[in-house]
């Protein structure tokens, strides 16, 4: 045996053993794995129990936030709906207050009127009687003005 081949064989043996040393790690790796397969196979159980409950949760969570949803839209209708009453309610007691307004007006003159010719009637003596009756029944209804307010007022219910 020459040189070179005492050369290749020592490579080859320096070769084969550090082969042999990696099997072995390599056994090892695998009997650690072989033990804890189990335990493995425990942990990727929970996780899929874990994931399957965040699943049914988020389904839960799902059907939650629909109903909210739907409970706000139906609150919203209400809400515009109650809006638009609130604005014909406050439109129409604006007009009867515009009417009623309009009728004080015009009867600030004729009550004006009258306490002058009562007055009158007063200082020219009892035994007279006055112009415009002191009791609104007294006469067909009352005055204008007196009608005038009674039907704005039935207007208004």
């Amino acid at each position: 045996m020459t040189g070179m081949q005492w050369s290749l064989e020592i490579i080859l043996v320096v070769l084969l053993g550090a082969t042999l040393f990696q099997a072995m790690r390599l056994e090892r790796a695998l009997g650690v794995l072989k033990r804890d397969r189990a335990s493995l196979e425990a942990l990727v159980a929970h996780f899929n129990a874990s994931t399957q409950q965040a699943e049914g949760g988020i389904q839960r969570l799902r059907a939650a936030v629909d109903s909210a949803g739907r409970q706000i839209e139906t609150q919203l209708s209400k809400s515009v709906s109650l809006k638009d009453d609130l604005a014909f309610l406050s439109e129409r007691g604006e007009r009867i207050a515009d009417r009623l307004d309009a009728l004080v007006r015009t009867a600030r003159p004729l009550l004006q009127e009258r306490g002058a010719q009562e007055r009158g009637v007063q200082e020219r003596g009892a035994q007279e009687r006055p112009v415009y009756p002191v009791e609104p029944s007294a006469t067909n209804g009352g005055s204008q003005v007196e009608r005038n307010l009674l039907q704005a007022l039935r207007l208004a219910r």
